[in-house]
């Protein structure tokens, strides 16, 4: 029985209507989560260090030749298998990103974007371990080090839900979008529902995660969220969709396309970057994910003052 399966059959047995099940379920997604592996866990990654590189293949750059740091790789076999989430079954995925420079990059949702990078390597490539280049020996602005110190990470799956489920009172909700009023009163039973997935997936306690995959993008303070900066991208460079290049206050068609994007991306990976203040998020639509197009992944670097 698949995790869904599991949540569908507890939602029912406590007389749960079928409707608002499927309503809730639809906000259901599972993520993997990334820490340090402790003892006896099952290593199914690296964060920091040196990356292994195919054979000949350089290590990746910006726009200006200057090798951006590397993040993390992860066993794509090894990983345990979250539900909805269509990554490869084997293969590595490797992480890059300038985190200084990216939240400086203006979000574009049509081109790759120039400080970060993930590259999937298929099983069976033979690889080395690249040498780090001579500009990523220094320190970043803030004096954390360019080069992360390695760590071996394991991995567990999670039970996500949208931040706007944790905070439904009166005062937050009259700010929500449309879209999640309209879904929050569509779901009588919301707390019973909660409920069920925290006793099917009470969580890792005191654990905390260094890197998610899959899941919802979560709201960090100080910035726009991903979604509300790629719809209006989207909707800047389609002009029959009404959108002045000057204009972001035509919040009902920014709304609606952030609705959209949120049902078709889905965050790759979000990290803790060196910098107290920077949070480094990939994002990738699900079509793309299953398809194993990674160059069309974009990146959203939240500043979080």
């Amino acid at each position: 029985m698949n995790r869904y399966e599991q949540f569908r059959q507890a939602a029912t047995s406590q007389g749960i209507p079928n409707d608002e099940i499927d309503t809730f379920a639809d906000q259901l997604r599972f993520a993997v989560w990334l820490s340090g592996a402790r003892a006896g866990e099952k290593v199914v990654g690296q964060e920091g260090g040196l990356p292994r590189l195919p054979v000949g293949t350089k290590w990746p750059t910006d726009g200006d030749g200057y090798a951006l740091p590397f993040i993390a790789s992860v066993d794509c076999a090894a990983l345990p298998r979250a539900e909805g989430l269509p990554l490869p079954t084997d293969g590595s995925l490797l992480l890059f990103l300038q985190h200084e420079e990216d939240v400086l990059d203006p979000f574009s949702s049509d081109e790759q974007p120039e400080y970060a990078r993930v590259l999937h390597v298929p099983v069976g490539t033979e690889t080395a371990v690249a040498p780090l280049p001579p500009e990523l020996e220094g320190t970043n602005i803030d004096g954390t080090p360019l080069l992360i110190p390695e760590c071996e990470l394991s991995a567990w799956v999670e039970a996500d839900l949208p931040d706007w489920m944790g905070e439904t009172d009166e005062l937050e909700m009259e700010f929500r979008p449309d879209y999640v009023k309209q879904l929050f009163d569509a779901l009588e039973h919301f707390d019973q529902l909660c409920d069920v997935v925290d006793d099917l997936w009470p969580g890792p306690g005191n654990r905390m995660s260094t890197i998610r995959i899959g899941g919802h993008c979560m709201e960090i303070g100080g910035s726009d969220s991903p979604w509300h900066e790629m719809a209006t991208a989207n909707l800047r460079n389609r002009p029959q969709a009404g959108l002045d290049r000057a204009d972001t206050g035509n919040f009902s068609l920014i709304e609606a396309e952030e609705h959209r994007l949120i049902r078709q991306w889905v965050p790759l990976a979000q990290f803790y970057t060196q910098s107290d203040v920077h949070y480094g998020c990939f994002l990738i639509s699900f079509e793309d994910l299953a398809a194993k197009r990674f160059d069309r992944m974009r990146s959203f670097t939240m500043f979080s003052e």
